[in-house]
């Protein structure tokens, strides 16, 4: 320990030195180095191209995707075609808790950052202490000390690195939750649309099945007339019976399921649904309109999906805590000084002569820890490992969902199109049948096989249309599409420009 708090005798010396020491500490910093390994972004583990699946189908959906906008960079205002639901999403945007989760965790984990960095600068304090203790002359009287000024407690200088190295670790966790609060985004936003196309479906199905519902009672009351007058038997009665009842259960059903999905809306919205934006049974002209976006290569995953950017950005903070490691094997030089003035009677505390300095650097260098910082440094590398295993899976799963959305494209539409084409097969077939039925050409039993036919086949049209639907907020999704709003994506393009 140097100088300790030695009173000086003019203010000048003092101004003289002090300059001098700020000076050595600043180069002792700058001269600093860092222990972190150099980041290298690991091999992408997928394949170079997406599966092939369907490829006569996938053509032509590809070629009407040709020349239009990223996934990542097209605006979800751009992509839904609804007004109401563009409305419900800007108001789960405004109102989900996750997503304000998500934006609280970027508050929090900036502040750690800000701690990270001030660190690597000294704390300054006011400080004043007061000491009264017997004299160690044996005379018995009472020595008193009494100090106050500047007070700077043991600053690091960071001489290998490890307060930088943490404070890397730090910026990537903050980049981090910015990535995860636009993954968060991208998902509700998915969900949302989603949710809200399995809504419509539902109006429509029970719409549907309130349609089939009224016929068939229709055809129960004439069956009834007819079995009363002797013309039909018990037979055609019960099975006109039972296949009312069965349009009954599918009604019950659908209420259900209407039910579930307003619910799961209003947890996603984060608020009462306004009546007015709740979907209705659609027709083809009422259809949603969804973009179309091309799926580009499997390599611009890596900077156009949130999560695989998050991952990446929390195998960078990985790979600093190694740097953060490895400096704790080295000597850790922290300086401990204070400036002010110091008297042994408090009413001299501030007369002439009494100011003075302490400065007292300390290096401590690691020799026996019981491979405590082996073990740190192993825990480090272990950390960066587990770190690139979870970004590969992160590649790997969001490489999975694009070819799966991919092969939905390539594969529903046409399967919609043999369904409609069954559907108005399964009409005339139940109009004929219906037909021959009244004239006495053909038996009930014809009539009954047709109705439940066509239903079947109109559940399951409707089924798949919303599965082509959800399909293209899967492909959009998996694409990294929702997270940019078409205001950042407009400031963005006008910087450019």
């Amino acid at each position: 320990m140097l100088n300790v708090f030695t009173p000086r005798r003019t203010a000048g010396a003092c101004a003289a030195r002090l300059p001098a020491a700020t000076v050595l500490a600043a180069a002792a910093l700058l001269a600093g180095c860092s222990m972190m390994p150099t980041y290298e972004r690991p091999a992408a583990p997928v394949a170079a191209q997406w599966p092939a699946v369907g490829a006569a189908q996938g053509t032509t959906a590809a070629a009407a995707a040709t020349g239009t906008t990223a996934a990542a960079d097209l605006p979800w205002q751009d992509f839904v075609g609804d007004a109401r639901l563009r409305e419900l999403v800007a108001l789960a945007l405004q109102n989900n808790r996750d997503l304000r989760v998500a934006m609280l965790s970027i508050e929090q984990a900036r502040a750690q950052y800000q701690i990270r960095r001030a660190d690597q600068l000294p704390t300054i304090n006011a400080a004043a202490t007061g000491n009264r203790q017997p004299a160690t002359d044996g005379s018995g009287r009472i020595s008193s000390t009494y100090t106050a000024g500047l007070a700077m407690a043991s600053w690091e200088i960071d001489f290998f690195g490890r307060v930088a190295s943490l404070k890397e670790a730090a910026l990537a966790q903050f980049l981090a939750t910015q990535e995860a609060r636009s993954a968060v985004q991208t998902s509700l936003v998915a969900s949302v649309v989603s949710t809200w196309l399995s809504l419509q479906t539902n109006e429509e199905l029970l719409a549907l099945t309130q349609r089939t519902l009224a016929t068939r009672d229709d055809s129960l009351r004439l069956n009834r007339l007819r079995f009363d007058q002797g013309v039909t038997s018990a037979l055609d009665l019960r099975q006109a019976e039972s296949l009312t009842a069965a349009a009954r259960s599918t009604l019950a059903q659908q209420q259900r399921l209407r039910a579930l999905d307003v619910n799961a809306l209003t947890l996603l919205v984060g608020q009462a649904l306004p009546e007015r934006l709740l979907p209705t049974p659609q027709g083809d002209e009422r259809a949603v309109a969804l973009r179309d976006v091309p799926e580009g290569m499997p390599s611009d995953l890596l900077e156009r999906r949130p999560d695989i950017r998050q991952a990446e950005q929390q195998l960078i903070a990985a790979n600093a805590n190694i740097g953060a490691a490895r400096a704790a094997f080295f000597p850790r030089i922290a300086l401990t000084a204070s400036a002010g003035t110091a008297s042994n009677a408090l009413s001299g505390l501030f007369k002439s002569g009494s100011w003075g300095w302490t400065l007292a650097p300390q290096a401590v260098l690691p020799i026996f820890d019981a491979g405590r910082n082996q073990a740190g440094l192993d825990s480090a590398r272990a950390g960066r490992e587990i770190a690139v295993a979870q970004y590969d899976k992160a590649i790997q799963s969001a490489f999975r969902e694009v070819a799966d959305a991919l092969a939905g494209r390539a594969t529903l539409g046409e399967q919609v199109r043999a369904q409609q084409e069954q559907a108005t097969a399964e009409v005339d077939r139940f109009r004929l049948a219906d037909l021959r039925y009244r004239n006495g050409v053909a038996s009930y039993l014809d009539v009954l096989d047709a109705q439940r036919a066509l239903f079947a086949t109109q559940q399951a049209l409707a089924q798949t249309q919303l599965a082509q639907r959800q399909n293209q907020v899967a492909l959009y999704k998996a694409l990294g599409g929702g997270w940019r709003d078409a205001v950042a994506s407009a400031a963005s393009t006008g910087a450019q420009n």
